[in-house]
């Protein structure tokens, strides 16, 4: 990345605040503007500064997080910050870059901001930074003793079994000592949705939803449970939902 991203915090949590500023300072493609406690002054801000990126928080005073994004249009890139999981989805319909759910890791952190940069690049026509999203397609896991290239467009699901998960892909299964957790911070959050809290899914291989259950490609069929039911709902369907209109 050879530009470095402007970046603003807005949270009206201290403790938030020093925490995200804190990160920023470690990683030499950021570069902090400012903080500040509310969206009324983020839009002062953004008035007087050129802005790459906004982490913003959602539960704030005066105007909230999801407020300031339906009222405000061509805005920097955006990162929720939020400590409320139920409001995933409604950051997606507005385009958001990532969603971080406070308490915020490092490695978390740290994969939002490779995705910002990512998208960044590619915007402004990068070709480096194509050629780095094209090698971003796989990832390699340990199993039986070996390193296994798995490609993510062929993942159909991943299931936690205990301490190991088990990766089904449109050919073979794999299984590898590792915590749904770990797999759930690599994937890319826009294509693959946790419907369980055992199983994670790609929502472009899903071809039908019930309340209580997904089929996928090949006729694998996933349990959806009651906790995600309607987070699953609202990301798989979106806008697509074709309704009856009377002539």
């Amino acid at each position: 990345m050879a530009k470095k991203l402007s970046c603003i915090i807005v949270d009206d949590e201290p403790l938030a605040r020093e925490v995200i500023g804190d990160y920023i300072k470690v990683v030499d493609q950021l570069e902090l503007i400012c903080t500040v406690e509310n969206a009324l002054e983020l839009d002062l801000i953004l008035g007087e500064h050129s802005v790459d990126l906004i982490f913003l928080d959602i539960q704030m005073p005066f105007l909230t997080g999801l407020d300031f994004l339906k009222v405000r249009s061509n805005l920097p890139m955006v990162i929720i910050t939020t400590a409320f999981p139920n409001y995933a989805v409604d950051g997606f319909h507005f385009d958001v870059i990532d969603y971080l759910l406070k308490p915020i890791t490092f490695n978390r952190f740290y994969k939002a901001i490779a995705k910002a940069g990512r998208y960044h690049n590619l915007k402004s026509g990068d070709r480096e930074s194509m050629e780095e999203a094209a090698d971003l397609d796989h990832f390699f896991i340990k199993c039986d003793g070996r390193y296994q290239k798995i490609y993510t467009s062929e993942i159909l699901f991943v299931k936690a079994m205990e301490n190991y998960i088990l990766i089904q892909t449109s050919s073979e299964k794999h299984l590898s000592l590792m915590p749904l957790k770990t797999i759930e911070e690599n994937l890319d959050t826009e294509e693959f949705v946790r419907v369980h809290k055992s199983f994670i899914v790609p929502v472009s291989k899903i071809r039908s939803l019930e309340n209580h259950e997904i089929i996928l490609e090949e006729g694998h069929k996933i349990p959806v449970s009651r906790n995600y039911a309607k987070y699953v709902q609202d990301k798989v369907l979106k806008d697509k939902v074709l309704k009856r209109k009377d002539s």
